[in-house]
């Protein structure tokens, strides 16, 4: 995971999409395989996920990447 620049943010939907389905931080880490610090950094917009890990977010919640990750500039 790379950390975020100063020219674009990255910004994530987790923790909606976590609550409309209900499951823990722990719950969505064992289903994609990454520990549960990562969905804490990713919730708080501190780290901008790997294309496979975007991929396999938003695969998981039966959503397009656009739908999970949003691109601002600033």
């Amino acid at each position: 995971m790379a950390r975020q620049s100063s020219e674009f943010q990255v910004r994530c939907r987790l923790r909606v999409l976590r609550a409309e389905k209900d499951i823990t931080q722990e719950d969505l880490a064992a289903a994609v395989r990454v520990t549960r610090q990562t969905i804490i950094s990713l919730e708080k917009d501190d780290y901008t996920p790997s294309l496979l890990l975007a991929y396999a977010l938003a695969r998981y919640f039966g959503k397009s990447i656009e739908e999970v990750f949003t691109i601002e500039e600033g």
